[in-house]
C-alpha cells in the first residue's frame, strides 16, 4: 500500500471575457487531461461574471494551463482564500433571501416573466403569495419559492 503525501494547494482567480467562464474552464480542463498539470479543480461560479476559479499546486501551473487561451484576459495576483470561493460553492435555498415586499420575477409557470410583489412567504411549504403587479386587479397567488427570483430587495430601514 502506497501512501501520497498531500500537497498543499491554493485558489487562484483567472479573469475571462463575461460569458465565457465555461468555454475557458472546459479548455483548461482539456489541457489538465492532455499535459498532467497539476490543478485540482476548476469552479466557474453562475453568480459572478468574467472570472473562474483554478485550484493548483502554485500560480505557475496555473499561468502554464492558461497560457494562449482564447477569452482569458489575465490571473488575478495572489491567492484567493477559500472563504471568499465557500459562498459560490454552497448553494443557500431560494426562500432564505427573499422577503415580505420584494419585487420579483416568475421564472416559470404560467405567469412566467410577469413581476409580482411578495406579501407572504411560506418557509414551510418553501411557497411565496405574491400579487401581481402587471395584473388590473390584486391577485393573490402562490408559487414556489424556485420559481421566483428576485428583482428588486426592499429597503430596510434601520
Amino acid at each position: 500500500m502506497s501512501k501520497e503525501k498531500e500537497i498543499a494547494t491554493s485558489v487562484f482567480a483567472v479573469r475571462t471575457t463575461a460569458g465565457q467562464e465555461k468555454n475557458v474552464a472546459n479548455l483548461i480542463a482539456l489541457r489538465m487531461k492532455g499535459n498532467k498539470f497539476p490543478i485540482k479543480a476548476v469552479l466557474v461560479p453562475e453568480m459572478l461574471k468574467g472570472y473562474v476559479f483554478v485550484e493548483a499546486e502554485g500560480p505557475h501551473f496555473v499561468e502554464e494551463a492558461i497560457a494562449g487561451i482564447r477569452h482569458v484576459r489575465s490571473r488575478v495576483p495572489g491567492i484567493v482564500n477559500f472563504s471568499e470561493v465557500e459562498k459560490y460553492v454552497v448553494v443557500k435555498p431560494v426562500i432564505e433571501e427573499l422577503d415580505v415586499d420584494d419585487v420579483v420575477e416568475i421564472i416559470s409557470g404560467p405567469f412566467k416573466s410577469m413581476r409580482a410583489k411578495i406579501t407572504r412567504i411560506d418557509k414551510t411549504k418553501s411557497e411565496v403569495i405574491l400579487e401581481l403587479l402587471e395584473a388590473t386587479f390584486t391577485l393573490p397567488i402562490t408559487v414556489h419559492a424556485d420559481y421566483v427570483k428576485v428583482v428588486e430587495k426592499t429597503k430596510k430601514e434601520e
